[in-house]
């Protein structure tokens, strides 16, 4: 039976890339002596969401699965990710916003504590139409309507240079996550050993080429991914963004 999964679901390259495809999403663990981490590539923004607090309560979410215990019984929750950096009460340090709501306006606070105030940092944010991930100083220029958005750092590459910021034999290592973008394809990836800034943002730069990509965060980094067998819950989270599978559901 391993065998067949092996022959039906992975191909394998120089990198040791295991690769999983499943409605619009497709999942990749890429393994080498330079890096171990696992990828999810969307190419539609349609059905990715921000996820923060229960409508209800007003109170965090905290984990993934609480995530899909308040979706319709109609949807499922195929891939989720932490999505930003947050305060003590777990509300987002920058912008975020959910369903076209703004809960949080763009932080353009330039020094302080924290890897989110690293410059430059960023935006990830997403409409029917179209994703983008940009500096804060270009996203405050460019009025984008967006459904969805929030805000973290630092940016990781910029026009497909890694941050200059970046210190290539840096002796900081941590489990890292962030996101990615070429062209209209959003690749979301989270590292399974710990990293440098700079070794993370080689990854994006070399193996995924990006235009840019952008950093979520370290020590906190958690992904369920149930196409590669990973669900992680050891942390209660901030912002999460979700890819929420809607074919069950009947249209009126």
């Amino acid at each position: 039976m391993k065998n067949q999964f092996l022959l039906k679901c992975a191909v394998i390259f120089a990198l040791n890339m295991a690769a999983i495809s499943h409605a619009e999403i497709y999942a990749e663990r890429w393994q080498s002596n330079a890096f171990d981490v696992d990828v999810v590539k969307i190419e539609q923004p349609q059905n990715l969401r921000l996820f923060l607090n229960d409508a209800k309560t007003n109170q965090p979410l905290h984990k993934f699965d609480a995530v899909q215990k308040k979706l319709k019984s109609c949807e499922k929750l195929l891939f989720a990710m932490n999505a930003g950096m947050y305060h003590s009460d777990y509300s987002a340090v920058g912008l975020y916003v959910e369903a076209s709501q703004q809960n949080q306006k763009l932080n353009r606070v330039e020094q302080g504590f924290g890897n989110f105030y690293l410059q430059p940092n960023g935006v990830l944010a997403w409409n029917q139409d179209k994703s983008i991930i940009a500096t804060t100083d270009d996203y405050a220029k460019i009025k984008f309507n967006a459904d969805y958005a929030t805000q973290s750092g630092p940016m990781l590459v910029m026009n497909e240079k890694i941050n200059p910021n970046f210190l290539e034999h840096s002796d900081s290592f941590k489990i890292r996550n962030g996101v990615g973008i070429k062209d209209q394809t959003l690749y979301f990836v989270i590292s399974n050993t710990a990293v440098s800034f700079y070794q993370f943002a080689q990854f994006f730069q070399q193996q995924l080429k990006v235009q840019n990509a952008l950093y979520m965060d370290g020590s906190i980094s958690s992904a369920y991914i149930p196409q590669l067998k990973r669900a992680d819950s050891a942390v209660k989270l901030g912002p999460m963004i979700g890819y929420v599978d809607v074919k069950n559901c009947q249209k009126d």
